[in-house]
């Protein structure tokens, strides 16, 4: 397993310094932004090759959701996410986290209704995805289906919500990415739901019960990363938790040395 990390705001604006930086800190490889990924690629192919630190997958960076209620938002998210994969491709990534959407609408919020059925979500999200499929299969890149937790998303929430919508697709290159602070909220168990879905699950996602870096919070990390070595996933652990402390930089680094140990 590589661990991870997307970009924070202590880290260096310049590309290069940036993935320098972030090598130096112990990390292994870089979740980027899909926008900086597209407009920046060359100078990020030389921030790779100078630092040595593999991009790994993009998160971001498109102008719709791929279940977005707005017809002309989710189609350009889907044009966007065609040309974050192809450039994913020509620095050697593996995949882009898309979630159905994020922030858009929630049940556990008025008016708790949505403008939309569930019909209708499912068939926005699959409609996108067959789009996406294809262009995956022909750059050998995978998408990284996110389910986000219930204040976040009201489409897909768990584990067993992305595995119905690529088994209903029929995909070849859909994937579910396995975050533990969303799987902390939504799933029973997150080794036993690790353990259940362990043959779809492409990429893991990890910040702590309350969203801050790993090591700050409850979960129990020594238990959940045997879990993905006894399952044998060997992909990128990415970082994406806010930090927590007055030093954050100190912080993050603390975090850094506390996954490693078990990973």
């Amino acid at each position: 397993m590589l661990l991870g990390t997307q970009d924070k705001d202590f880290f260096p604006q310049d590309l290069v310094k940036k993935f320098k930086f972030v090598k130096s800190m112990g990390f292994e490889c870089f979740e980027i932004d899909g926008k900086v990924l597209v407009d920046q690629l060359d100078t990020v192919k030389e921030a790779i090759a100078q630092s040595g630190l593999p991009v790994s997958s993009a998160c971001g960076g498109y102008r719709g959701w791929i279940g977005d209620f707005i017809e002309e938002r989710r189609l350009n998210g889907v044009e966007d996410l065609k040309n974050i994969i192809r450039a994913l491709k020509e620095v050697g990534g593996t995949g882009v986290v898309v979630p159905a959407a994020w922030g858009m609408f929630t049940f556990r919020l008025p008016p708790m209704v949505s403008p939309r059925s569930h019909e209708g979500d499912v068939k926005a999200i699959l409609d996108s995805l067959r789009e996406l499929d294809s262009v995956a299969e022909e750059n050998g890149i995978y998408i990284y289906l996110e389910p986000l937790n219930r204040y976040q998303d009201h489409m897909l929430n768990t584990l067993q919500d992305a595995m119905d919508i690529i088994e209903s697709g029929n995909f070849k290159k859909v994937k579910i990415t396995a975050d533990f602070y969303h799987m902390a909220i939504e799933e029973d168990d997150i080794s036993k739901s690790l353990m259940k879905y362990q043959d779809e699950i492409g990429h893991i996602h990890i910040a702590e019960n309350h969203r801050y870096q790993p090591g700050s919070g409850s979960i129990d990390w020594e238990r959940h990363v045997r879990t993905l070595v006894d399952i044998g996933y060997d992909g990128a652990v990415v970082n994406e938790g806010r930090i927590r402390g007055e030093n954050p930089l100190e912080a993050y680094q603390k975090s850094v040395d506390f996954m490693k140990q078990f990973l």
